[in-house]
């Protein structure tokens, strides 16, 4: 392997799509990386040790995955892009983090390959099941980017995509991939790295004595600074005052955690990224995301060769859901198809958006192997009666 000064290794490739996300990463500007082995989602982290000595930057396995998630949040604030990955059980352990990197206004991304679950689950077979917890899972009020690719070229070009969105809006970012695509060999362009986009990190320029870590500019987004360059600050997940001092009270907990919330719900049109084809004059559309909407779109192809006028909206990011696109394209649908290989997840998401303006049938698979494009095309019929 070859790669052009910034470690971009350019050109046409046969990679799967954990070879990818890595990739990505680097091309993104990563350089610190903390990890724990976990199935399937070791190779990411792997091509990273190989290849992150021949650049200049760190990965480090930790002795489980509550110590990976918070060196990277050290990392940050040393001045690195930081990342880690994981699959079903340690995402669990990393809940506690995701929230002091919220509250901590931290930029980093999570990568989770999900697999089976509850618990141990099936380490080796896919599943869509973590959708919710990626929304959800730390305590307490706050919003959250989430993006789901469907190929190890989009494994590639999102994970350039969450590190930007992280630094930009100066927040953990989710990338929820599934073992189908993290294990998926297909072909991949990397560009030269002068076309790639590479968002900076928002460094402040004012001087040591009068930044605020947590003074919010016209985007609600503070700008940051480097430990070691000056700057005296205070980072704590205790709720904060603009200068990073705990203030124990309701008003500065009202305060912090709206805009906390603000600065992503502002943003969530410029946020929701889809793919959408056929929707116009469909019947029915079929809503997916990450190695489900491949096989829908099979079952896609099936039901418009027998007549039925289905469209299709692939679901890029999932949080922030896009509701407005739910809800327009409710207003001129019969019914909502959702495929996704858990019992029942985004689907509701999707009922609630359409607030009964069209109808909303799930298809749900508990994991383990994906659908059949049958099983999809049986509820798009259904849907069409």
């Amino acid at each position: 392997m070859r790669a052009d000064p910034r470690g971009v290794l350019t050109g046409v490739h046969f990679m799967d799509g954990d070879h990818a996300c890595c990739e990505g990463a680097l091309a993104a500007g990563a350089r610190f990386a903390a990890g724990y082995p976990i199935t399937p989602s070791t190779e990411v982290v792997e091509r990273f040790a190989a290849r992150i000595p021949t650049i200049g930057g760190v990965f480090i396995q930790m002795e489980d995955e509550l110590a990976a998630s918070i060196a990277i949040l050290g990392a940050v604030w040393a001045g690195a892009k930081a990342f880690t990955v994981t699959s079903g059980p340690g995402f669990s352990l990393m809940m506690e983090h995701v929230g002091l990197a919220v509250m901590t206004e931290t930029p980093c991304v999570i990568v989770n390959v999900q697999r089976g679950g509850p618990s141990t689950g099936l380490p080796t077979l896919p599943a869509q099941g973590d959708m919710m917890q990626a929304r959800w899972g730390s305590h307490g009020d706050y919003e959250i980017i989430a993006l789901s690719p469907n190929s190890p070229q989009e494994c590639f070009d999102l994970t350039v995509r969450a590190f930007n969105l992280a630094e930009k809006y100066r927040t953990p970012v989710m990338f929820m991939m599934d073992e189908v695509v993290g294990h998926m060999t297909e072909k991949v362009v990397i560009p030269p790295a002068e076309e790639i986009e590479v968002y900076p990190r928002r460094y402040t320029r004012k001087s040591p004595g009068e930044y605020k870590p947590f003074e919010p500019c016209e985007d609600l987004v503070p700008e940051m600074v480097r430990a070691g360059t000056g700057y005296r600050f205070h980072i704590t997940g205790v709720t904060h005052d603009e200068r990073g001092y705990p203030l124990i009270n309701p008003e500065a907990q009202d305060k912090l955690v709206r805009r906390l919330k603000e600065k992503i719900r502002r943003a969530a049109g410029e946020l929701a990224f889809y793919e959408e084809e056929g929707t116009d004059a469909a019947d029915v559309i079929v809503v997916s995301y990450g190695i489900t909407s491949r096989v829908a779109q099979r079952a896609i192809d099936l039901a418009r060769a027998k007549g039925i006028r289905v469209g299709k909206l692939r679901l890029i990011t999932i949080w922030p859901f896009p509701d407005e696109k739910i809800r327009e394209l409710a207003r001129r649908t019969g019914a909502f198809v959702v495929p996704e290989l858990n019992l029942g997840q985004i689907v509701r998401e999707v009922e609630r958006a359409a607030a009964g303006a069209a109808r909303t049938y799930a298809v749900p698979h508990a994991g383990g192997t994906v659908h059949r494009p049958e099983q999809i095309l049986s509820v798009i019929e259904e849907a069409a009666r």
